[in-house]
């Protein structure tokens, strides 16, 4: 039970995260995880979230480095290919030696092979902790790309270090013969496994779909068994490196969905949404276990009489300005060698800004911290791990504060003027977005017939509600004028005002019923209300519309049936005639004005209510999807005519172009998607 509490707890932290996140943009999600970690650890010091360190590597490292090889970009990666083989190669084996050499100087307590275990988990860096930074900044293409493809490597390739690193300590033993020759070994063997898992796996979903196994929610799962299988297989069974397997395993996988989309499309949908939400908690909750990690171990840490907070925070820093300066010293010394080499001066010559953005980006994450939870507690002869509290604590501290040094600092790197000029005539991708919806609304009013107009209006509003949506992300709220609001409220209370004077009037000549009257009224007051303030909490509409819904039950229950059904006869016709005073006031105004878009907005509003008071029997639900349909089919093809066109004038970039093509093929298959049992 305690078990799956603590589950349930960094679940609810996860969405908390995004939430806080959604409100403080310019912190990258990763940091506000490690800080509700720590606030865990503080608050509920009796959750406790301990697995062996076997199970660790397969349940987070094995998944996360198999998406990884499976999203390989190979074209973008083939071209640096040098930079990257150079960063996920030689520069973990500089930071794994020089980082090892400089842990022991600084910390003479960590034996030298638990300082190169140290140093060499801390050489894969992470670019999902880097995408949270580049969400709000223009980070230059070239070093994202670098990022993500050395990352595919290095992790691999640290891994296997910190793995003999930790085997040094545990055994007390370490040949460097013996190391070359299994390092050899588990690399190979690793890569080949790998290779023919992935070729077996993807034989026996093709067998069993001839076999006639067509079950998507089947192959998705099999897709998401995957990497513990090639994992499981290489590491227990051939002693081989599973961390390897599984990247080469995903890499298998990607050359054989390039040549299979269309074939299993639909497969492929749920599975990249269910991978979505798989890599989303396993990031999540590697961050919030560092944060959750930290108190305990510093308080274990200054058990030690030689230590003190100011001492070992010190330490973190040493540590990780000497891990971040040796990626910046190789980064400017490889791309001089390059610029030198390149005969065709194709290669822009260095700079110490290019080499320090490159260095910055280098953020230590989520297999990092996999890995460092993974150390053991005893050695071989049964003595504790040495130091193990302490190298914890120091793994934590570095990744927070590469996290800390990224977000502060990149932006001050990036040129404003530099990204504006690149970006000159493009359109963001929500601003493209929202191009899509204004076409595909035009589209709708313009073949509009009576026989469509209540699914039209039922689409419209999904299209309006998208496009207030991105308005959100876009802080639209705070970009929005003081004035166009205004105007906004105006218009709505100039209808509200012509439909009031129509009741009254007609309260004068014909002396409605006085429920009909009051109920009028009522629902006047209430709508005055939240025009001149939207932000009143929907709670309080709510529990309005439940009163209003029980006053109407009571009525209705008091009468006859004749009578029953004369009075909602009388309230319909009476609410319609004062909806038409009030559309009649905004098309007038709507006449007299130079930009009468606002306007016709609201009347937009009236139009619909009214059109669906007027549908007396429903619409036949057969005839009625149909329609919706043939719009929906419309509203697609226009929406792929404007993506094109905007590509084409060069208003959008090759990314957004997909990105949208997504989007636009997403809400297809949503609206194509049929429940089969």
């Amino acid at each position: 039970m305690d078990l799956l509490i603590t589950i349930l707890l960094l679940l609810v932290c996860l969405l908390l995260s995004n939430v806080i996140g959604h409100y403080i943009p310019f912190i990258p999600t990763a940091l506000i995880q490690i800080a509700l970690g720590v606030l865990l650890a503080i608050f509920a010091k009796e959750m406790t979230l301990q697995l062996e360190s076997e199970w660790f590597l397969l349940l987070f490292v094995a998944p996360l480095l198999y998406n990884d090889g499976r999203n390989f970009p190979r074209e973008d990666l083939w071209r640096m290919r040098a930079p990257i083989l150079g960063n996920a190669i030689i520069l973990v084996l500089l930071t794994t030696l020089g980082g090892g050499y400089f842990i022991h100087w600084l910390i003479p307590d960590i034996p030298l092979a638990a300082a190169f275990a140290l140093a060499a988990i801390l050489s894969p860096t992470d670019p999902v902790a880097v995408n949270g930074i580049a969400k709000r900044i223009q980070i230059p293409e070239k070093i994202l790309n670098l990022v993500r493809g050395e990352s595919l490597i290095n992790d691999a390739s640290g891994l296997v270090a910190f793995k003999f690193a930790v085997a040094a300590v545990v055994t007390g033993y370490f040949s460097i013969k013996e190391a070359l020759f299994e390092f050899t070994y588990t690399f190979l063997a690793g890569a080949i496994l790998g290779l023919i898992l992935g070729v077996v796996i993807t034989q026996l979903r093709f067998t069993l779909r001839k076999k006639g196994i067509h079950d998507v929610v089947f192959h998705s799962l099999l897709q998401l068994l995957t990497p513990f299988i090639i994992y499981l297989i290489a590491e227990d069974i051939f002693h081989a490196s599973g961390v390897i397997a599984v990247v080469v395993g995903g890499i298998v996988h990607a050359l054989v969905k390039d040549h299979t989309e269309t074939l299993i499309a639909e497969e492929q949908l749920i599975t990249e949404n269910t991978w979505s939400i798989v890599l989303f908690i396993l990031n999540g909750v590697v961050f919030l276990l560092l944060g959750l990690n930290i108190p305990l171990s510093m308080t274990e840490t200054l058990e030690n009489p030689s230590m003190n907070n100011w001492k070992i925070i010190g330490y973190s820093v040493a540590i990780g300005f000497v891990i971040l300066g040796i990626r910046f010293i190789w980064s400017y010394a490889f791309s001089y060698y390059e610029y030198k080499k390149d005969e065709i001066q194709e290669i822009e010559k260095p700079s110490l800004k290019t080499s320090l953005l490159t260095s910055l980006t280098g953020v230590r994450g989520a297999v990092t911290m996999a890995g460092v939870l993974s150390l053991p507690l005893l050695v071989d002869n049964g003595d504790l791990f040495p130091e193990r509290s302490l190298i914890l604590f120091l793994a934590s501290s570095v990744i927070l504060f590469t996290l800390l040094i990224a977000t502060i600092f990149l932006p001050l790197l990036i040129d404003e003027e530099e990204v504006l000029e690149i970006r000159e005539g493009k359109l963001t991708f929500n601003e493209a977005k929202k191009r899509l919806l204004i076409a595909s609304i035009r589209k709708i009013n313009a073949v509009m017939t009576e026989e469509n107009q209540t699914v039209a209006f039922e689409l419209i509003d999904e299209y309006k509600l998208m496009f207030n949506q991105i308005d959100v992300e876009l802080n639209a709220e705070k970009l929005a004028s003081k004035e166009r609001k205004q105007q906004i409220k105006s218009l709505r209370l100039l209808g509200l005002k012509a439909e009031k004077e129509y009741i009254k009037r007609t309260q004068k000549e014909q002396n409605l019923d006085p429920d009909i009257y009051s109920a009028c009224q009522a629902a006047f007051k209430e709508r005055e209300k939240n025009i001149i303030n939207p932000n009143r909490p929907k709670v309080i509409a709510i529990l309005y519309r439940i009163l209003l819904h029980w006053r109407t039950s009571r009525k209705r229950y008091s009468l006859n049936k004749d009578k029953r059904i004369e009075y909602f006869r009388q309230k319909k016709e009476l609410r319609m005639r004062a909806l038409g005073a009030g559309l009649n006031a905004l098309e007038q105004h709507a006449k007299s004005e130079e930009n009468p878009d606002l306007a016709n907005s609201i009347i937009y509003e009236y139009r619909k209510i009214m059109d669906r008071m007027k549908q007396s029997v429903t619409q036949n639900s057969e005839r009625r999807d149909e329609i919706k349909e043939e719009l929906r089919a419309l509203l697609i093809e226009t929406e792929r005519m404007e993506i094109q066109k905007m590509y084409e004038a060069g208003e959008i970039e090759r990314a957004e172009e997909k990105e949208l093509r997504r989007f636009v093929n997403y809400i297809e298959s949503i609206s194509l998607y049929e429940v089969i049992e």
